[in-house]
This record gives C-alpha cells, sequence and structure tokens, in this order.
C-alpha cells in the first residue's frame, strides 16, 4: 500500500503508530528525531512522512523545511501534542500536507494517509506522463548539426526571446519548438500550438484572440483565444508564414505591447506569453512581395 516514517521522540508513539500502520497494510520506517529522519529519508523513498513537531536536536519544522528542499513531491503530515491553530498554520503555509493533534484521531489520521497516499500517487503519475510527452519531442542523433542545434535549443530555451524556426515540411520544427517549451522556465505552463496554415484566413483572428458573443453570425457565446489559453506559458505559432496580414498586427501589437483585444471588444487583455513561430517559408521574400510585415518579422 505505501512505505511511511514515522518520526517521534516518544518510543511508545512511534510503536503504536507502527503497529497500527502494518496492520492497514502499510510498511513503517521510525526515527527518534529529525536528524536520524532526515538521512533515512535522503536515503530512501517513501509515500508518506509523519512527523512530530517537538523533537531534541532537529525539531518537526526544520526537519519539513529540510525534506521539501530535497523532495517537495512527498506529503508529510505533522502530528503534535501541543498544536495549536496558529502551529497548524505555520506548519501548513511551510508546505506540510496536513496537520494532526496528538493523540490522533484514528480515523482521521488513516483517511489523512489514505490521501496523501493519494496525492504522491497522482504526482508520480503526472510526472511519468510528462516524461513519455518529454519524448515524444525528443531530438534524436548524433551529426555535428544535430549537436548544434541541440546546443541551440539549450542556450535560448531558459530566456524568455522569441524563437523563429524556419525549414522544410518534415525536419522537426514542432519538435524544436517542444523542446524549448520543455527546457524554459515556463515548462509547468500551458503549451499551445496553432497551425496557421489550417485555419481559414476570416477565422485566424478569433482563434488567436478570441472574440464576444454576437461580434458575428457564429459567435453564440464568448470564446477565449489561444493567446489567452497560452497565458503564462508558451504558444505556438506554426507556419506563420500563412497567417493573414490583418492577424500579422494583431500578433505584433500583442509581442510590442503584452496587449490583445477579443474580436468585438473593446477592452484590453494583458497577457504574458512566450511566442515560437515556424515557417517553411522564405519570409525575407515573402516582405518583399507584400505578404508579410518587415516588423513584425523582427520581432520574432
Amino acid at each position: 500500500m505505501g512505505k511511511i516514517l514515522v518520526i517521534d521522540d516518544d518510543i511508545t508513539i512511534r510503536k503504536t503508530l507502527t503497529e497500527i500502520l502494518n496492520f492497514e497494510g502499510y510498511a513503517v520506517v521510525d526515527a527518534e528525531d529529525g536528524i536520524e529522519a532526515l538521512a533515512k529519508f535522503e536515503a530512501e523513498h517513501f509515500n508518506v512522512v509523519l512527523c512530530d513537531i517537538k523533537m531534541p536536536k532537529m525539531d518537526g519544522m526544520e526537519f519539513l523545511e529540510k525534506a521539501l528542499e530535497i523532495n517537495a513531491d512527498i506529503p508529510i503530515i505533522m502530528i503534535s501534542g501541543h498544536g495549536t491553530i496558529e502551529t497548524a498554520v505555520e506548519a501548513v503555509k511551510k508546505g506540510a500536507f496536513d496537520f494532526i493533534s496528538k493523540p490522533p484521531d484514528l480515523n482521521r489520521l488513516l483517511i489523512t494517509i489514505r490521501n496523501a497516499c493519494d496525492k504522491a500517487g497522482l504526482v508520480s503519475q503526472t510526472k511519468t506522463l510528462k516524461r513519455k510527452v518529454s519524448n515524444k519531442y525528443q531530438i534524436i542523433g548524433e551529426s555535428a548539426c544535430i549537436h548544434k542545434i541541440k546546443h541551440t535549443i539549450d542556450k535560448v530555451a531558459p530566456t524568455d526571446a522569441r524563437v523563429l524556426i524556419t525549414g522544410e515540411n518534415g525536419v522537426g520544427k514542432e519538435m524544436v519548438a517542444h523542446q524549448l517549451h520543455e527546457k524554459s522556465n515556463r515548462s509547468q505552463a500551458h503549451f499551445v500550438e496553432v497551425n496557421c496554415a489550417a485555419i481559414p484566413s476570416e477565422l485566424i483572428e478569433s482563434e488567436l484572440f478570441g472574440h464576444e458573443k454576437g461580434s458575428f453570425t457564429s459567435a453564440i457565446k464568448q470564446r477565449i483565444g489561444k493567446f489567452e489559453q497560452a497565458n503564462g506559458g508558451t504558444i505556438f505559432l506554426d507556419e506563420i508564414g500563412d497567417m493573414s496580414l490583418s492577424a500579422q498586427a494583431k500578433v505584433l501589437r500583442v509581442l510590442q505591447e503584452g496587449k490583445l483585444t477579443r474580436v468585438g471588444a473593446d477592452k484590453d487583455i494583458d497577457v504574458d506569453v512566450r511566442v515560437i513561430a515556424a515557417t517553411n517559408k522564405d519570409l525575407l521574400h515573402e516582405i518583399d512581395n507584400k505578404k508579410f510585415r518587415l516588423d513584425l518579422y523582427h520581432r520574432l
């Protein structure tokens, strides 16, 4: 069912909790103070930690802070016979999963542990899924060109710089965009993809910036655009060379001012979005033919 670290300087409480948890099917490791517990916390994997607050050598609050620095994904339940509301609030603010007073109500204790185990399991599953998604867009290859691309990604990704990726269809522009996002400071936020070539020119502005109800015939309800969906994260404008000039003007405004206006609205909306764009076209040639904005090109 799970492995639990029980920390308490009272041997009677440690033995009692160990017996109860063993009976419930949990594996238990115990420690009598924060220093011993921290060594075990670093050396072994636990699903949940039960930690007393008042202990010699290193108290529970100090253990909580140090343990979260090592692994913030493991839920830590604080227990204390000297607990007050202020202590409980402080513990939760510092990152504790929950606070339980001694002597603990057995049902509440077991329910809290089950909830903590469920949370730890969900965190683990989420990380596994993210790794799978990340691996899907992993760039494979050992040639000098691939190494140069990987080096450029590693160098540019942590910055908030906009990136324009150029190349023929099928060369992996989307993979580069995903890698730039995954290795950026925005990796925990949304990555929103827009294929500009696949959206009709009359709908691209609504798709990117959203619209208000009634702003045009088929606008039966308010719609949030892709830029708003990507707020705090990254938007990938694939095939930006196919975007209409009017939409280009609005994208330029977002890049210059960090603001957008939904179709049919008169109120500005602030957005914080990193823009990554890609195209298979020669944008300088498109600029010469008045099909792409020079100022947008420089912003990208």
